[in-house]
């Protein structure tokens, strides 16, 4: 912010007044001169007491102050007013910068949401620079993708020109392929992959649920695995989160307890029985 208006920042020493001993001695005269005399004032409006408080102001600025022989006001016009540098052109823009990694579907997260990058930059690290309306994505040094920055969480900006010309030479990465890997599972866990990609603009925005999806497959099990995958096709829930969340709590299980008979209540004195309602 100190380059882009052209000023520089020192900090004062802490527990050090003198440091800023005329900022200090500003909002003591504010208080003495603006402040202390509107005290007993009662203003209706906040534009009432914002015209006492300037009219208070351009008095205070017009004294002429005792050895200077000059007012705030003349010593600002001739003093700092010729020093003064012009506004830059544009204000200056917060901005944030955080490292992110590009995935196999040529997007990096930021926020929750995904943003896309030229496909040849699949496995690279990158910066992103975020400001409160736009997303610029470095790589080396130079900026490769800039998009509007979005706020919805789970959803994608894709820009068609970072899309690769054809899927062989998208690292040889095709819907075809990652299904025939999910066949390896189970029918089931092809038949969800191949849900999720469908239900995407683009088949490469699935590709990162659908290999962690395989990954849940070799870690809890083919069967296990299959289980879960019709569950989630059955209740409509095709998402890698619920899926993971099924194998987590064991739920993809539950499935086949179901199917045989309900174990018997204990006994115990508080359990009625149907038999007390009729």
């Amino acid at each position: 912010m100190a380059a882009h208006y052209g000023c520089v920042v020192i900090p004062a020493r802490v527990r050090k007044p003198k440091d800023k001993a005329k900022v200090e001695n500003a909002v003591l005269q504010a208080e003495r001169w603006i402040l202390a005399p509107l005290r007993n004032r009662t203003f209706f409006s906040l534009a009432e007491a914002n015209r006492a408080v300037r009219e208070r102001l351009a008095w205070l600025n017009n004294r002429r102050m005792r050895g200077m022989e000059a007012s705030r006001a003349e010593l600002f016009r001739r003093i700092d007013l010729p020093a003064m540098l012009p506004l830059p052109p544009r204000p200056y823009e917060y901005a944030t910068f955080k490292r992110a990694r590009v995935n196999i579907d040529y997007h990096v997260e930021v926020d929750k949401h995904y943003y896309s990058v030229p496909w040849r930059l699949v496995g690279e690290e990158v910066e992103v620079r975020l400001t409160r309306s736009a997303v610029e994505i470095i790589h080396r040094g130079k900026r490769v993708a800039s998009h509007p920055r979005s706020y919805e969480r789970g959803a994608a900006t894709t820009c068609c020109a970072h899309r690769p010309a054809s899927h062989r030479a998208y690292l040889e990465w095709t819907p075809s392929r990652i299904v025939s890997w999910a066949t390896e599972t189970g029918e089931a866990t092809a038949r969800l992959v191949e849900r999720i990609m469908a239900e995407k603009p683009h088949p490469e925005m699935g590709y990162r649920a659908c290999l962690g999806i395989i990954r849940l497959g070799k870690r809890y099990g083919p069967e296990r695995m299959e289980q879960a995958a019709a569950r989630a096709l059955a209740a409509g829930a095709v998402s890698y989160k619920s899926v993971k969340s099924m194998l987590a709590s064991g739920l993809d299980q539950e499935c086949e307890e179901g199917d045989g008979e309900r174990p018997p209540l204990p006994s115990h004195p508080n359990l009625r029985g149907p038999d007390y309602y009729n």
